[in-house]
């Protein structure tokens, strides 16, 4: 009994080793891995006009209220809708915007 205990304790402690450094997941029995992206927040003025200008395009009277960017140069933008909505919207550099 004391070695299926302790096989039991290798087998998940080796399944973890390699993984230490990106969070899992479990929902639903199913196991997920959780990218990390790691946002510095940024001045507002500082977003690329490429970004603005999307923004102004596709989702007209929108606000930034905060603004990051990560070391890929993608932007995570914290924005404010006319109808006092709140959300996060992902762009890249050009302005295209990016599904998270």
């Amino acid at each position: 009994m004391k070695k299926l205990v302790l096989a039991t304790a290798l087998a998940i402690g080796g399944l973890t080793i390699g993984t230490a450094a990106t969070p899992i997941i479990f929902h639903d029995g199913i196991m997920e891995e959780v990218m990390v992206q790691d946002y510095k927040e940024i001045a507002v003025s500082d977003v690329p006009d490429e970004v603005v200008t999307a923004l102004e395009t596709d989702y007209p009277g929108a606000t930034i209220n905060k603004a990051h960017v990560n070391e890929e140069g993608t932007y995570k933008l914290e924005v404010s809708t006319e109808d006092g909505s709140s959300m996060e919207l992902y762009a890249d550099s050009d302005g295209n915007w990016i599904e998270m």
